[in-house]
């Protein structure tokens, strides 16, 4: 629905701002928008498919489209709307000045110079020119532009022992897209000066094969938190998205997975838990294996993750898609919070202030930050790396630091 109202507010922005476009004579151009505008709204409701065979290349071509699509439009968006209030100060002032206006709309300025209409033309351009660049330093810059992101997180029930718990979390290291090892150790400094007391990596370590991390080790095995760095599985660690020469090549893959998170020094939870006790208190740390609706893998298993943590006062779940939690978590109210990710925010988007808008809130409604619902709450990690599009723009690789108090 935001994307259709969005596109109907610049189809008519464009009208107004050319009312050429109605003439007979370039009324094609208005078809060919909409028939674009059209492609791409029934494209959003396969992009949970496009990114899960994102190795295709016609999906790529896909995705990297409608990308390019929204940022002609939200540019374009940008100027249109800046004209048009200018039409309109203009009007005011020439009203409040008392002189004659006629019917038309104002083209020329005051003085040498370009017109308006000769402004927004070159301007949109310029503007059709930046997502052409898409694989350009700003926009490749900005997918090692870690941010830390803290949040404060009351629970009632949290024991008095772990009031103040700082808990660090990364997501989707997808390590098989880099190509800058200095800016990847970057984001584990950030991390690591953050000195959390816990740390969770909540899933898809590469993008189809275990030896894409081999290259990272030395990196990532700086990751450490004085009790312990948990991890689970997301739906890239399976090796689904390679093609393998028989089913004992691809379960060799799985198995070198398993080890390599024991060589990186972390805790991996395959609907397991683990149990932390401090001062007499016990606090449970879920893990699961990747489940998610529609067409991803349902390895996990909630109700043997949640086993023997009946001791615990509060229980954090691993889960890396957001949409397990809707759907199978809600139904364990003692689940305290769920730490996700899988999401990456689209890796595009605007997030200005308290504004949030990004494409992948039309895929799940919980795609980025914390959300409540009663006493639960879930964390949506915007990842640390990415997949698909070479960057990001406008959501920034994050890192997590949630502290946990005592209400």
């Amino acid at each position: 629905l935001g994307i259709v109202i969005f596109d109907l507010v610049l189809y008519l922005l464009l009208i107004r701002s050319f009312p050429a476009l109605k003439t007979k004579r370039l009324r094609y151009i208005s078809w060919i928008y909409l028939a674009i505008s059209l492609f791409v709204f029934l494209c959003f409701w396969f992009l949970d498919w496009l990114f899960m065979e994102i190795k295709l290349q016609s999906n790529r071509a896909i995705v990297a489209f409608i990308i390019f699509n929204l940022g002609v439009k939200l540019l374009l968006f940008v100027f249109l709307v800046l004209d048009n209030g200018l039409i309109l100060v203009q009007s005011v002032y020439y009203k409040w000045r008392r002189r004659e206006q006629d019917n038309h709309r104002i083209e020329a300025s005051a003085g040498p110079g370009i017109s308006r209409k000769q402004f927004l033309v070159k301007a949109t351009l310029m503007s059709a020119s930046v997502p052409l660049l898409i694989k350009g330093f700003n926009i490749i810059n900005q997918a090692y532009n870690y941010q830390v992101r803290r949040v404060r997180v009351t629970l009632p029930n949290l024991p008095k022992a772990f009031h103040g718990l700082k808990i660090g979390q990364i997501s989707d290291i997808h390590s098989g897209s880099y190509d800058k090892d200095s800016a990847v150790s970057g984001g584990v400094e950030l991390l690591m000066q953050e000195r959390a007391d816990l740390i969770f990596f909540t899933g898809d370590l590469v993008n189809r094969t275990t030896d894409e991390v081999h290259d990272y080790f030395k990196v990532f095995q700086k990751v450490r938190a004085p009790l312990g760095v948990y991890s689970v599985l997301g739906n890239h660690d399976y090796g689904d998205y390679a093609s393998w020469p028989s089913a004992q090549a691809k379960q060799q893959d799985f198995q070198n997975m398993l080890a390599a998170h024991r060589e990186l020094g972390w805790t991996l939870l395959r609907n397991q838990n683990q149990l932390i006790r401090e001062g007499g208190e016990t606090l449970a740390i879920l893990g699961v294996e990747n489940w998610g609706v529609k067409r991803f893998s349902k390895y996990g298993k909630i109700e043997d993750a949640y086993a023997g943590t009946e001791e615990a006062t509060t229980r954090l779940l691993l889960s890396h898609d957001p949409s397990h939690w809707e759907a199978k978590v809600l139904d364990y109210p003692d689940i305290d919070i769920t730490f996700s990710g899988h999401t990456h925010g689209f890796q595009f988007g605007v997030e200005v202030g308290n504004f949030r808008w990004s494409p992948s809130q039309y895929l799940y409604k919980q795609w980025a930050g914390l959300y409540q619902k009663g006493t639960q709450y879930i964390y949506v990690n915007r990842g640390y790396g990415y997949i698909g599009l070479p960057g990001r723009v406008g959501i920034a690789p994050e890192i997590t630091v949630i502290e946990l108090a005592r209400a």
